[in-house]
């Protein structure tokens, strides 16, 4: 054993162990005082890394709700101005049928409902041009697609919203390429005559689309043509005579698709070899070309024509619509460009990285864009009431109109329940379980930092203690000396 006072080793050793327990009493305070296991990257690298990555995602993530809200709240006001503009339209369908009631309804009458209506499309008009979210517009076509006819000899109007197969439309041309035209129901009638003045001796009755005819007995085949043909506004049929010698009656269908059929009961035998006869008309089919943010997109469209409409009614799943003509439903065979579309859309980041957003495209509700394709140059902005053909027409148009807001309406609802809502949830879910994950990385257990702080505590008294007794072993050479 030696004993010397120059160096104490024993008082080194106690400070060396008590500096080291300092430390770790700092840290420990730290990490009481702040909640957090890592309060700079020494106390962690790898964790600090990992965190902070986790952090910015965080907070993309709450800002991507946030932006998901936004979304929501911008659609509902677009649903809300679409909502008023169909109650207006409703309003406007009264005063058609009021109009129409000529028995009742004198010139003044007509006259003050014209004006109410032409009142109405400018409300109807305003809420197009200033129904905005913030400074955007959403109803006016900035914030949507608007499809403008270029080839009128074929197609009379056409409809886009913001989707086409799928995808969100983006300005190009529209070309379509028929598939198969669509035709009329026609049936040729069994019995035939010698000219079209013979006289069709057999007395009874026949039924065309549940209209009742009766022969005398005493009727040429070409009378019983001409009264088959003075009903066709009633049952939608005509019909022709046909052959050189001897003649027979051939029934068509006046409106094209596979909704407009021929039904036809003869069991008196009048001019039918059987009791009955039926046809149906065939449906347009034509392939649809449009480009969209992912390149050009085509798609089937299918339709016939409605009762009182001029073309056939092709549309596709998401609610698109082309009114081809006759022209175009008979002479289309190759890729024809038949309008353009300009698109506008309004973007939403709902995602926290980049390339995480949606497009929508609002629709363009002027006067002048709403039920389009029913009526010949028809539009909402056109209506007259005036005349009795003027209200039967502006009833067509009407319900058309309406029928393309629904459906402006749902496509919008859909998006924002289907998508905005469940995204907004998801993006909830994922911030969660993020934090989480996060919070097992930075943040300190207050349970265990607090044992850990106890035990530092008894150490550095501990230490103190010792550094004391450490000091004081100098002293037992002045023993020596006194001796």
């Amino acid at each position: 054993m030696s004993l010397r006072i120059n160096t104490n080793i024993p008082a080194m050793h106690a400070l060396s162990n008590l500096a080291n327990t300092n430390a770790q009493m700092e840290g420990s305070i730290a990490r009481l005082s702040s909640g957090l296991r890592i309060n700079s990257a020494a106390d962690d690298p790898a964790g600090l890394i990992i965190s902070e990555g986790m952090r910015a995602q965080i907070k993309g993530l709450d800002q991507a709700v946030r932006n998901s809200q936004d979304a929501i709240n911008m659609a509902k006001t677009a649903e809300a101005a679409m909502d008023e503009v169909q109650r207006l339209l409703r309003d406007i369908r009264g005063l058609a049928v009021s109009s129409a009631n000529t028995a009742v309804a004198d010139a003044s009458v007509l006259q003050a409902n014209q004006t109410q209506i032409r009142s109405t499309i400018a409300s109807i008009n305003r809420i197009a041009q200033q129904t905005q979210f913030g400074t955007k517009k959403l109803l006016d076509g900035s914030a949507g697609a608007l499809a403008n006819v270029t080839s009128t000899a074929n197609v009379d109007s056409i409809y886009m919203g913001g989707t086409f197969a799928g995808e969100s439309v983006a300005s190009g041309p529209i070309t379509i390429d028929r598939v198969s035209p669509g035709s009329v129901a026609t049936t040729a009638l069994g019995k035939t005559f010698a000219t079209t003045n013979t006289i069709v001796p057999t007395a009874g009755s026949f039924v065309i689309n549940g209209y009742s005819f009766t022969s005398s007995g005493t009727e040429t085949l070409a009378s019983l043509a001409a009264k088959i043909n003075e009903m066709s506004s009633t049952t939608h049929v005509t019909a022709q005579i046909t052959g050189s010698g001897p003649y027979g009656i051939s029934l068509s269908q006046t409106t094209y698709g596979s909704q407009h059929s021929i039904n036809f009961f003869d069991p008196s035998g009048v001019l039918h070899t059987s009791s009955a006869a039926s046809a149906t008309g065939a449906d347009a089919v034509f392939n649809v070309s449009v480009t969209t943010t992912s390149g050009v997109q085509t798609t089937l469209f299918t339709g016939g024509q409605g009762p009182g409409e001029s073309g056939l009614s092709l549309s596709d799943r998401e609610g698109n619509r082309i009114v081809v003509n006759q022209n175009g439903n008979s002479s289309i065979a190759a890729p024809t460009q038949v309008g353009v579309v300009t698109a506008g859309s309004v973007h939403f980041q709902i995602g926290a990285f980049a390339n995480q957003s949606v497009a929508f495209s609002m629709p363009a509700v002027f006067a002048q864009n709403l039920g389009t394709g029913v009526v010949p140059n028809g539009s909402i902005s056109s209506l007259d009431v005036t005349t009795q053909q003027g209200s039967y027409d502006a009833m067509k148009i009407i319900d058309a109109a309406i029928t393309q807001l629904a459906q402006a309406r749902g496509e919008l609802g859909s998006f924002q329940k289907n998508f905005l809502e469940s995204t907004s949830r998801s993006l909830g879910i994922a911030k969660e379980n993020l934090t989480s994950s996060e919070s097992q990385i930075r943040d300190a257990d207050m349970a265990q930092e607090m044992t850990e702080y106890t035990r530092v505590q008894i150490l550095q008294q501990s230490g103190m203690a010792v550094l004391a007794q450490a000091n004081q072993q100098p002293q037992q050479v002045l023993q020596l000396l006194k001796g």
